[in-house]
């Protein structure tokens, strides 16, 4: 799936290089995309993201932005956070 398949209003988890944000889906601004409810990861180079995001889809967002609008190049990987296991 890519950013503009995706269901608005589903919560996604967008993993880019070193970073993943975790939101429910707005709407698509150019070449950016709005989140609400979303938080933001920074993940440090040579770690894998996978436990904050089952976590995370364990026991809910732990909302940081209300709104947050970012770049959708680079992305690497989308899902949707109820489809990512919750172990």
């Amino acid at each position: 799936m890519n950013i503009s398949q995706a269901p608005h209003g589903i919560n996604l988890v967008v993993e880019t290089e070193g970073t993943v944000y975790i939101g429910r889906l707005g709407k698509p601004d150019g070449d950016r995309t709005r989140l609400h409810h979303a938080v933001i990861f920074e993940v440090p180079d040579g770690q894998s993201p996978e436990e904050l995001i089952r976590y995370t889809a364990k026991y809910g967002v732990p909302v940081e932005h209300e709104h947050l609008l970012f770049e959708t190049t680079g992305i690497k990987r989308i899902r949707k956070l109820g489809d990512v296991p919750k172990a």
